[in-house]
């Protein structure tokens, strides 16, 4: 913990100065010809750049960053005067990583009970919509196009061109983006899929919308908040019978 603890003081420091230097006027130049120099920068420059996302982050939870303290207290520490402990200072940066973690927790609850409500309302909506099934699970799909060519099961491995999106429509997964088709065993995808895809026959093009329980749940994708229904156009180009690739195997 004590390692951390002075990683974390010299880390803001450095952003404090940093912060500081570029409200002035005129910036100092720094000199960077030798080996020393580059590496020396290099080390300040990745800490701020590390930390600097940490503070911004303090900033927009609601909590104050006063950085002419951290330089005060940047100086008192390479003096070796500091008006606090090592024990004081480890327990109030303790006290304030529980605050924001606190924050954090809090703003996370307050997105997913949002989602949650969204996404029903989504459903909701969708549901009533001309040509829309709404299957005994919850997944609700839609004909795009219609295609004549055979079923998979779910142990199937599938080729399929995709592209989702959000209930507001933001894209986060697009094989169109990539340029070129995914191809994956269709019982190692989420239950939306898995269900979803064995009522495509080959050729044919659906839409999905798919319930968070048939999705990733209370998980946090990063690109994908807690909660969220999912909607997916799916394009099922080909399929790979089971038996057909153990056999190969």
């Amino acid at each position: 913990m004590k390692s951390i603890y002075k990683l974390s003081l010299v880390a803001l420091a450095v952003v404090g100065l940093s912060a500081c230097n570029q409200e002035q006027a005129v910036a100092k130049k720094v000199e960077l010809t030798s080996e020393v120099q580059k590496e020396a920068y290099s080390v300040g420059a990745s800490i701020g750049k590390y930390m600097s996302g940490h503070i911004k982050e303090q900033e927009e939870l609601g909590f104050a960053v006063d950085r002419a303290l951290i330089i005060q207290g940047f100086t008192d520490g390479l003096g070796d005067t500091t008006e606090l402990t090592e024990e004081e200072m480890q327990t109030v940066l303790q006290g304030l990583d529980k605050k924001l973690n606190d924050k954090r927790l809090e703003q996370a609850e307050a997105l997913a009970a949002k989602a949650v409500a969204e996404g029903q309302k989504f459903l909701d909506e969708n549901k009533a919509k001309e040509g829309v099934v709404t299957t005994e699970s919850g997944l609700q799909y839609e004909v795009l196009t219609a295609g004549e060519g055979d079923k998979p099961a779910a142990e199937d491995t599938v080729e399929v061109h995709y592209r989702g999106t959000l209930t507001d429509g933001t894209e986060f997964d697009s094989s169109y983006a990539r340029g070129e088709p995914a191809k994956f065993p269709l019982n190692r995808v989420i239950p939306g899929w898995t269900e979803g895809v064995q009522l495509m026959p080959v050729g044919a093009k659906y839409k999905f919308v798919i319930p968070s329980e048939l999705a990733y749940g209370d998980r946090d994708t990063g690109t994908i908040p807690a909660n969220s229904t999912l909607v997916f156009e799916v394009e099922l180009l080909s399929i790979e019978k089971a038996a057909a690739v153990e056999a190969a195997e």
